[in-house]
């Protein structure tokens, strides 16, 4: 006996007739008849009526249909068991992290995906950027937050968290701190305390003196945006920040718009095109707690 054999028995069943359960189920009538008969055959009984118009239930077929349709739902239950049971996530999620970078919501993403599916190893690794995306590129991390300053490094998909423009950061008392605004040639004319190079502030900053062909003095770098906040406060250089990240610090320092630098530096999550279930689950959450 065969499931088939049961969902034509059921088709037929309920059209009562041979022409319409053949159009329900897509196969021929012949089809269907044969089926059908080689089902009572098996049984040992006529199962339908043929003598009039339609398919009218004998005895043995009334007897017959709700344990088919009995079977034909158990066997569905268990493909949906099966289902769920095949895309619980489990296994090792890789996910990086720019150095210094605290971003609660990301935490709160991550928190909610492990109470999803508790199945999945989550490690977590802080680098620069440049070897972050790398490390995506290359396989070893499934998916990473990275400071960038385009939208999507070459070859990965992104997902933009944050855009803003980087700013200088001064003390009070500084020469520059009393002024609404700087050039990027009088910004560099000061000893520079910023992020090091392979993160997205960094790479903004540094394409804008190349295009004008200036030639910095960094005289100081930190991957914590607070050691460069502090370095900065004691007047030791001029801070290159995000402008949220001067915000942050506007107690003890003051923000000034690069005017002349337009280019924002960006946050973003990065990710190949190519990966499992682990990393879109993971994107979905992370896109619930970072509305773009």
């Amino acid at each position: 006996m065969e499931l088939r054999q049961l969902e034509y028995f059921v088709a037929v069943a309920e059209e009562r007739n041979f022409t319409r359960a053949a159009e329900r189920v897509h196969i021929s009538q012949s089809g269907v008849s044969a089926q059908i008969r080689g089902l009572e055959r098996e049984l040992g009984a006529e199962l339908f009526d043929r003598s009039g118009r339609g398919a009218t239930l004998t005895a043995a077929g009334r007897a017959a249909l709700e344990h088919a349709r009995a079977a034909l739902a158990a066997a569905e239950a268990v493909g949906q068991a099966v289902g769920e049971v095949a895309d619980l996530i489990r296994g090792r999620l890789a996910v990086g992290m720019v150095i210094g970078c605290t971003l609660t919501p990301l935490f709160d993403a991550l928190a909610t995906f492990h109470r999803a599916h508790p199945g999945v190893e989550i490690a977590l690794l802080e680098d620069n950027s440049d070897r972050l995306v790398e490390g995506v590129r290359a396989g070893s991390l499934d998916l990473a937050l990275v400071g960038t300053a385009s939208a999507a490094p070459e070859g990965l998909e992104a997902y933009t968290i944050i855009r803003e423009r980087i700013v200088a950061a001064v003390p009070a008392g500084h020469e520059l701190a009393g002024r609404d605004g700087v050039l990027l040639r009088e910004l560099v004319a000061y000893p520079i305390v910023c992020m090091p190079p392979g993160t997205g502030l960094r790479t903004v900053f540094d394409r804008a003196c190349a295009a004008q062909e200036l030639r910095p003095v960094i005289a100081m770098q930190a991957s914590a945006a607070d050691a460069i906040a502090d370095l900065a406060g004691r007047g030791m250089a001029v801070a290159v920040l995000s402008d949220s990240m001067a915000a942050h610090y506007g107690d003890r320092l003051t923000a000034l718009p690069i005017r002349d630098v337009d280019t924002p530096a960006l946050l973003a999550l990065v990710w190949r095109t190519a990966h499992g279930p682990a990393v879109r689950e993971l994107l979905r959450y992370a896109r619930r707690a970072f509305p773009a």
